[in-house]
C-alpha cells in the first residue's frame, strides 16, 4: 500500500471497513473483535499505530516484528478464534513513524472470538447475541464460496495443463456409457465448462478462479495463494503418542487424492467381501468416499490444517476428518 493510498485512508477516517487502532507494546483484545467482525460482514483494513481521528502515532519499531508474530500466534489459536483463519500483517512506515497493516477478507464462515460472535455496524464491532441474528449471519454466509474468487493474474503458466487429459479419463471413467463431453472440449472449453475460468459479476475481473488453483495450479503457485493449505495424513498404530508413517501433502487436489489413496492401501487392511457374486473392495471404496470428503468439505483459507487419522483399534487420538 502507497502513501497516496494510506493518506487518502487517514484523511478520510473509520468506515465500515477501516479500522484505526492505537498500539504499545501489545495488541490490545479491541482488535481482535475487529478482525472477527470484518471476517464475519464484508472484510476490511486495520492499521496499528493509528489514533481513531486519523493521526499517526506509530508503534515501537522495535517490538513490531513480535507484535506480528504474537497476531499470527493469537488467530490460529483454536481456544481464542473459531474458526481460525491466517492474515499476514506488514509493517509500513509513514510519514517516518512505524505502523502494521492488517488485510482482513470477508470469509465464507461464521467466526467467533473468545466464543463470542461479532459484526460490523458502521464503524463499530458489535456482539451478535440473538438467535435470530446469528441465523441470518449464516443465510447471508451461504453465497460466500472462496473458491470462486478470481485471481487476474493467474495466467496459464500457472497451472499444469498436462492434468487436463487425466481429468478426461476421470470424467470419462465415471459414467455408465464410457463417454463425455469434455472428451471433445479443447482445453479452454473445458476450463469454461467447469467453471475454472470466469467472471466476477461483482467487480468485471475476467480470470482464474482458486477452484482452478486448487485443482491444477503449480505447488508455488498454490503455497502463494493458499499458504496455510495442508493436508496430514498420519498411522498411529505402534507409537501412539506420536506416528509410525506420516504424509504432509500440499499439492494440488488431483495428486493429493492419488496420494492419500496411496497412503490408505499401504496401512489399510482389504479384507475379502462379495457382493452379488463380484468381489469388491471394501478398503477402496471406503477409503475413496473418506478421502474425497477430506479434500472438498473444507474452507481451503483457513488455518487448520485438514488431518485424517489411522489409529490403532479401540482407541481414540487426536485430528479430525472433516
Amino acid at each position: 500500500m502507497d502513501i497516496s493510498a494510506l493518506k487518502e485512508i487517514f484523511s478520510v477516517g473509520e468506515t465500515i471497513a477501516v479500522e484505526f487502532k492505537r498500539c504499545g507494546n501489545r495488541i490490545e483484545s479491541d482488535t481482535y473483535e475487529t478482525v472477527c467482525s470484518f471476517l464475519n460482514r464484508f472484510g476490511g483494513d486495520i492499521f496499528l499505530g493509528v489514533l481513531d481521528d486519523g493521526t499517526v502515532e506509530g508503534v515501537n519499531a522495535k517490538v513490531a516484528p513480535e507484535l506480528v508474530k504474537n497476531f499470527i500466534k493469537c488467530i490460529s489459536n483454536q481456544q481464542l478464534f473459531t474458526p481460525t483463519i491466517y492474515l499476514v500483517p506488514e509493517i509500513l512506515e509513514y510519514d517516518g513513524r512505524t505502523i502494521i497493516h492488517v488485510h482482513v477478507p470477508m470469509s465464507a464462515e461464521v467466526h467467533s472470538y473468545k466464543k463470542v460472535i461479532y459484526d460490523r455496524v458502521d464503524d463499530a464491532d458489535v456482539r451478535v447475541t440473538s438467535t435470530d441474528q446469528i441465523a441470518q449471519m449464516y443465510i447471508r454466509k451461504q453465497d460466500i464460496f472462496t473458491e470462486r474468487r478470481i485471481y487476474p493474474y493467474v495466467e496459464k503458466e500457472d497451472l499444469r495443463l498436462d492434468m487436463l487429459s487425466r481429468l478426461r479419463v476421470m470424467a470419462r471413467n465415471n459414467t455408465m456409457t464410457g463417454t463425455h463431453p469434455w472428451t471433445d472440449l479443447t482445453d479452454d472449453e473445458l476450463l469454461r465448462s467447469a467453471n475454472l475460468y470466469g467472471t466476477d459479476r461483482m467487480t468485471g475481473q475476467k480470470g482464474f478462479n482458486m477452484a482452478a488453483v486448487l485443482l491444477l495450479g503449480k505447488d508455488d503457485v498454490i503455497m502463494d495463494i493458499l499458504p496455510a493449505y495442508v493436508t496430514d495424513a498420519i498411522l498411529r498404530v505402534r507409537d501412539v503418542d506420536r506416528y509410525d508413517d506420516r504424509e504432509i501433502i500440499k499439492t494440488n487436489l488431483i495428486d493429493s487424492y492419488e496420494r492419500l489413496m496411496e497412503f490408505g492401501r499401504k496401512h489399510l487392511p482389504d479384507k475379502f467381501f462379495l457382493e452379488n457374486d463380484q468381489r469388491k473392495s471394501l478398503r477402496e471404496i471406503i477409503t475413496r468416499e473418506m478421502i474425497a470428503n477430506v479434500l472438498i468439505h473444507r474452507e481451503f483459507t483457513s488455518s487448520y490444517p485438514i488431518r485424517g487419522n489411522i489409529a490403532k483399534k479401540g482407541k481414540a487420538y487426536p485430528g479430525r476428518i472433516a
